[in-house]
C-alpha cells in the first residue's frame, strides 16, 4: 500500500509517467492549456522544445475561456503554432455551441479548429449518445464552413466507444491515451497529464504530433498578415 500511494504522489508531482514517447520517433510536441494553467510564461514554455499549443476558446453555448486572449496572445508571440478548442458540452444545440467558437476562435490560427469530446467535466442531462452525435455533426459542419479547415476531433477512450466510434472518419483525430499509444489512426496524441514545465505551475498536458517537422510544416497555416 505504502509503495501505491508512493507512486500516485510521484505521479501527481509530475516525477513519473506512464508513456516517454521517443523523441526521434515523434519530434514535434506541444501542450494543450486552458485557464487552470493560469498565468504561463510563453517563452519559457518554448524553450522546453515545444512547437505548438491548443489554447481552450469556448465551452457550450456561452461561455468563453478566461484566459483565452491573452494565451493566444502569447503563444504566438512565443513562436508556437496555435490551435484553438472548443469544450463540447452534450446538452446543448450544437449550432449554438458553434456560434460561441466562431465568435472567439481566431481566423489567425495555424493549427486547425479542435473539439473536445468527453464525459468527464461535463453535463449530467443529456438525452442519449444519438443525439450528442448529431448535435456534434451539426457543431463540426458549421465550424468547417465557417474556419474552411476540417476540424480535430479530441477524445477520451470513453467517448470513443460510447459517441464516436465510426462517426469521425475525415477529421484528424486527437486521442487521450496516458497508458499507451493509441491503437488507431492519429494526427495527434496526448499523452500525459501530469507534465510540470518552465513557465507554468503545476501541471499542464503533453501532446505531440505523429509524424516528421516537414509532415508538420504541411498541417500549418501560414496566418493571414
Amino acid at each position: 500500500m505504502l509503495l501505491v500511494l508512493g507512486v500516485v504522489e510521484l505521479y501527481r508531482a509530475g516525477l513519473v509517467r506512464f508513456n516517454y514517447p521517443d523523441r526521434e520517433r515523434f519530434p514535434v510536441w506541444g501542450i494543450d492549456v486552458s485557464h487552470h494553467q493560469g498565468e504561463i510564461d510563453w517563452p519559457a514554455v518554448k524553450q522546453s522544445g515545444l512547437a505548438f499549443a491548443f489554447i481552450k476558446a469556448t465551452e457550450g453555448a456561452t461561455h468563453a475561456d478566461t484566459r483565452f486572449v491573452e494565451n493566444w496572445k502569447g503563444a504566438g508571440e512565443a513562436g508556437l503554432a496555435r490551435g484553438a478548442y472548443h469544450f463540447f458540452t452534450f446538452c446543448m444545440d450544437g449550432e449554438a455551441q458553434a456560434e460561441n467558437f466562431l465568435r472567439v476562435a481566431p481566423r489567425d490560427a495555424e493549427l486547425p479548429p479542435a473539439v473536445d469530446v468527453e464525459f468527464s467535466g461535463n453535463c449530467k442531462g443529456w438525452e442519449s449518445a444519438e443525439a450528442i452525435r448529431a448535435e456534434l455533426e451539426v457543431f463540426l459542419a458549421r465550424v468547417e464552413a465557417g474556419l474552411g479547415r476540417k476540424a480535430t476531433v479530441y477524445f477520451t477512450r470513453e467517448a470513443a466507444r460510447k459517441i464516436l466510434e465510426g462517426r469521425i472518419h475525415g477529421h484528424p483525430r486527437w486521442p487521450r491515451s496516458i497508458f499507451g499509444e493509441p491503437d488507431d489512426a492519429w494526427t495527434f496524441w496526448q499523452y500525459a497529464d501530469n507534465a510540470r514545465l518552465a513557465g507554468i505551475r503545476g501541471a499542464v498536458d503533453l501532446d505531440l504530433f505523429r509524424g516528421s517537422r516537414a509532415d508538420f510544416d504541411v498541417v500549418v497555416r501560414e496566418p493571414a498578415r
